[in-house]
């Protein structure tokens, strides 16, 4: 794949990029290596100063680089505005719970009298060069999340983006540089997926984060693993969202299209799989499928727009093919299934619901990234349980109802790294993101993701003689 800037809304590139060469490469590894000992010298109170600068920076650059996540992927501008706002949120909030977070652990005595020892600390000190690979649909969103914690932790960070977001990853690049990070401290490298092998092989990188495809985070844990380095992989998501007979089904009906569409459909925690209890499925359907159908698709630079393209021509590829195969095999697509008319530029595909899905059709196993939902029928709880947990996938899950017996089993039985209660599942720098099964492991956000790249060494201290 090219290294471009390819606008999804109309199919045009619009800028393109020489990749990384070796030479340049190797210049940036050794100058994040190199940062790593100035890095982890400044103090929590300095790291601090910097990440809240770069929000600043990035408060002032929100409509720049809102516009050019737009044109480069092809999110709702409203939507890039959004992502922009909460990366400088999550900057703030590491630059203000970082130091507390990390702090040293001072563990009783009394509980390891038997050790001998006269006192212990445990703390948290930082790996060294951190590689990332990051996908293309929270094209900002999903390197802050990442960049922000590491950097506070005392970490360097090398980005290894998408290569349909160029200008985006060049922009995080200068953001950092702007705010006054040491030299080399975060760099992107414009290279392939080729080039990461070689990269995360090189001595000098500590630890690998991959947010993407399965395929993709089987091959970084297995070079990962053959160099035993640490990696954390956030991958795809089938997320159920369950609709019980208890539910405020209006509200259920209303969040579930937001939920469904978000980033227009292409989010790893959209809600995919509407499973619904037949006491309330026909009126969830109705509304649902009226909700999805006003939705307005079009050029995602215009502040109505609430759908704009895919983000990539193979990706509509692969809805279509879902979708038509779905529809072969029985389904019925109660909206939506084609191509917008109109629309003949671009990668665009109507919002759609399906019914009628069953475990012969690939969308039942597959996850679809675009704006398309299916729509099951439930008798009971139990049913209810083991269709949510059929599916490889575990990456969060959103569960409606008011009843505190079936809150109880859901939270219990879920197969899933989140369960949300009566709203969509959202990700948030206080709360741990991460899922189970296929979706990968480790965590992300809150006190565990910055700790996933920390060496947490126990400091023994023995008694006097």
């Amino acid at each position: 794949m090219p290294i471009a800037t390819i606008n999804p809304a109309t199919g045009e590139t619009l800028k393109t990029f020489e990749a990384h060469g070796p030479k340049e490469i190797e210049r940036r590894i050794a100058l994040a290596r190199a940062a790593v000992d100035e890095q982890q010298s400044l103090d929590f109170d300095t790291r601090a100063r910097l990440l809240n600068r770069a929000a600043a920076l990035l408060d002032e650059d929100q409509e720049h680089i809102a516009r050019t996540m737009t044109i480069e992927m092809g999110k709702p501008i409203a939507a890039a505005r959004a992502e922009a706002a909460k990366c400088a949120k999550a900057m703030r909030w590491y630059a203000r719970h970082a130091a507390d977070l990390l702090a040293d652990e001072h563990p009783s005595t009394q509980d390891v009298d038997d050790s001998g020892a006269a006192r212990v600390t445990v703390r948290y000190r930082p790996l060294g060069v951190v590689l990332a690979v990051m996908p293309w649909n929270f094209p900002l969103w999903q390197v802050v999340r990442f960049a922000a914690p590491a950097l506070m932790a005392g970490n360097t960070g090398l980005l290894k983006h998408a290569s349909n977001v160029p200008q985006t990853a060049l922009y995080l690049d200068d953001l950092f540089h702007r705010a006054g990070w040491p030299r080399g401290c975060f760099q992107t490298l414009l290279v392939g997926a080729g080039a990461v092998e070689g990269v995360l092989r090189d001595p000098r990188i500590a630890a690998a984060t991959l947010t993407g495809s399965e395929p993709a985070g089987s091959s970084v844990a297995a070079i990962a693993g053959d160099e035993v380095k640490k990696t954390v992989l956030e991958l795809g998501g089938s997320d159920p969202f369950v609709v019980m007979s208890s539910a405020r089904v209006e509200q259920a009906a209303d969040t579930a299209v937001t939920a469904r569409v978000q980033n227009n459909g292409q989010s790893c925690i959209a809600a995919k799989r509407f499973i619904v209890h037949t006491d309330v499925y026909d009126a969830f359907l109705q509304r649902f499928t009226e909700g999805m159908s006003r939705l307005t698709v079009g050029d995602p630079l215009k502040d109505d727009v609430q759908i704009g393209p895919l983000a990539l021509e193979a990706g509509r590829s692969d809805v279509e093919e879902l979708v038509d195969d779905a529809v072969a095999h029985g389904a019925t697509a109660v909206c939506g299934g084609r191509r917008p008319s109109g629309l003949d530029r671009g990668w665009f595909y109507e919002p759609t619901v399906l019914t009628g899905v069953d475990p012969s059709m690939r969308i039942h196993r597959e996850e679809a990234f675009g704006p398309v939902a299916t729509v099951y029928r439930v008798a009971d709880l139990d049913e209810a349980v083991a269709l949510a947990n059929d599916t490889p996938f575990g990456l969060s899950s959103n569960v409606w109802t008011r009843d505190k017996d079936e809150m109880a089993r859901f939270a219990r039985d879920i197969e899933a790294g989140g369960v949300f209660f009566n709203g969509m599942t959202a990700s948030h720098p206080a709360l741990p993101f991460g899922g189970a099964k296929r979706s990968g492991y480790g965590r992300e956000l809150s006190a565990h993701g910055i700790r996933e790249f920390c060496n947490i060494t126990t400091l023994w201290y023995g008694k006097e003689q």
